[in-house]
């Protein structure tokens, strides 16, 4: 399947109906940003779905996608597995899980100084969508974005969101080898995609973890007082 305006509507709309689901049913405040990730990921191709439809260009669709892809998601992803891990993870975990949290913090500033302070375009090339952004250092900022969110993924102590962080680590090599020049784009649109994964690590919690006393954080029924 090739990217144009309708594949990256009907996928960002299916993404989206399925972060919504998670969000229903995640079962502990603190598991919300992951569970919420499908849905942030799957609004940011309906984004992308109105740069095909305007042509690319400089103007809010751009921006809006780029503040999604960079300062967003490198903040969002690792603290969100900070926050999933909660205080039942062993010492070593949440130590393991601070230093990609705060490169996070580090990258997403350097990224949202960017882009409040220079244009971001899209340029449609071919099934594809190439992102201008003038960044400084780029080895440097892109190795600290990765190192946020796949290297928050990878070191986490739940099995499924190490798997998502592998799933999401080939795709990056994937989209690095075969679209260099695109890779923001593909890569995202392949983030998208592989977060449904996050759909498994909800159902996961309703079966096991959550089977711990704090469950149905906001869906389970009051009982009256006597």
């Amino acid at each position: 399947m090739c990217w144009s305006a309708t594949a990256d509507l009907a996928a960002g709309s299916a993404i989206t109906a399925v972060g919504l689901l998670c969000v229903v049913r995640a079962r502990r405040a603190r598991d919300l940003p992951v569970a919420a990730l499908p849905l942030l990921l799957g609004a940011h191709q309906l984004v992308e779905a109105a740069l095909w439809h305007s042509g690319g260009g400089r103007g809010p669709a751009a921006t809006a996608w780029a503040v999604i892809a960079l300062p967003l998601l490198a903040v969002w992803v690792p603290l969100g597995v900070l926050l999933a891990a909660g205080p039942g993870a062993s010492p070593a975990v949440r130590r393991r899980l601070f230093p990609p949290a705060a490169v996070g913090l580090a990258t997403a500033g350097v990224l949202t100084y960017c882009l409040a302070t220079r244009p971001v375009t899209a340029e449609i090339r071919g099934h594809v969508i190439g992102y201008g952004v003038s960044v400084p250092c780029v080895p440097l900022v892109l190795a600290g974005y990765l190192f946020a969110t796949l290297g928050s993924l990878l070191l986490a102590g739940d099995r499924l969101l190490r798997v998502l962080g592998a799933v999401l680590a080939a795709g990056a090599a994937l989209c690095a080898l075969v679209w260099r020049l695109e890779f923001a784009s593909t890569w995202c649109a392949f983030a998208a995609v592989a977060s449904l994964l996050v759909l498994g690590w909800v159902r996961r919690d309703e079966d096991g973890r959550a089977q711990d006393g704090r469950a149905h954080w906001f869906l389970a029924p009051r009982t009256k007082s006597r």
